[in-house]
């Protein structure tokens, strides 16, 4: 899959690095001393490189653990996000983070234990508290499990940390690991989804809502908790027929037992990330929609964000109670 493999000279010897490598036999390994001499050089285009992104192999020195977004979360009083990868291999348009990072080649932290060290401290230090650790910020939690082994690797963590709450946030079918382990309470699968049509469009390389439902469908039958996303909802014409038919395919298979949450979002993008989106698919139909600028980040129009939440909300209170849905909003708008 990769041609070329970047790797910085000081984990080159690192366990995690040879299973990588061995994976990829036939790529060429490049050392550097640092990967942001890779990922963060000028002159790179994230569209072309998108289409056969390198493999960089890095280890990260701080910030292991941070502080989660504003609205990011579903219900927890403190909320934290970890990233052992950065970028994605999917394509989805609306994704913030073509418009943050100059590159589109994937960079792999090899250092696993220094971010599982982080996360039993920040248990430890909080132990009589309920916490939060999304995985899913920078990356897709699941896509890239058979290079990464990350589930296999920080399940027994958060198993050993009970108020330690885990939220794997995905698109992907990749769940082998997590059919294969032993369910935790504190862990959540959270699938993200949005109308078929929607999805065709819009998500490129990422499986089918029927395919990602079968998925679902084999963790429930496995004991796992799970949760469902809707966040960023699109808006296209039609959009309340596309999203009955979502709600209503979804919640006619899965078991009310089985989901553990479900949260609901606007599209928001910062304006600098918005622009820099733009200027990579300039022809691209979302962008042209009913958007505007509220607090230097690019949504929907006021009145079209609180239409679609609002018809949403009504949809979803008819499969699920109050308690199981959470608003990932943006700061209050002006």
């Amino acid at each position: 899959m990769h041609r070329f493999i970047y790797i910085e000279e000081a984990i080159a010897d690192h366990p995690r690095t040879h299973a990588i490598c061995a994976r990829f036999p036939k790529a060429t390994r490049v050392y550097c001393k640092h990967y942001g001499e890779i990922f963060n050089r000028k002159g790179q285009n994230f569209r072309l490189q998108k289409q056969q992104p390198a493999l960089i192999l890095a280890h990260k020195h701080k910030g292991h653990v941070l502080p989660a977004p504003d609205g990011y979360g579903i219900g927890g009083r403190r909320n934290y996000y970890f990233s052992h990868m950065l970028n994605c291999l999917y394509d989805c348009r609306y994704c913030f983070l073509q418009g943050m990072y100059r590159s589109a080649n994937y960079v792999i932290f090899v250092n696993y234990e220094d971010f599982q060290q982080a996360i039993i401290d920040t248990a430890i230090q909080h132990k009589d508290e309920e916490l939060w650790f999304f995985s899913g910020y920078d990356c897709d939690s699941l896509a890239y499990e058979p290079v990464t082994d990350f589930t296999r690797v920080f399940l027994p963590t958060f198993k050993a940390h009970p108020n330690a709450h885990l939220e794997l946030r995905t698109k992907s079918l990749q769940i082998r690991t997590l059919l294969k382990s032993e369910p935790i309470q504190n862990c959540v699968i959270a699938f993200s989804f949005t109308p078929q049509e929607i999805s065709r469009a819009l998500e490129h390389d990422v499986p089918s809502v029927e395919k990602r439902i079968a998925a679902m469908l084999k963790l429930q039958q496995q004991g796992w908790r799970l949760g469902l996303r809707f966040d960023p909802m699109i808006y296209q014409q039609g959009y309340e027929e596309d999203y009955r038919r979502l709600f209503e395919q979804l919640f006619s298979r899965l078991s009310a037992d089985a989901i553990h949450s479900v949260s609901l979002g606007t599209l928001r993008t910062p304006r600098a990330f918005h622009q820099n989106m733009v200027n990579l698919y300039p022809e691209e139909k979302l962008f042209a929609g009913p958007l505007e600028e509220s607090n230097g980040m690019i949504t929907y129009r006021k009145e079209l964000e609180e239409q679609m939440t609002t018809f949403c909300y009504e949809q979803l209170m008819q499969y699920i109670p109050q308690s199981l849905f959470f608003a990932c909003t943006p700061p209050e708008r002006k």
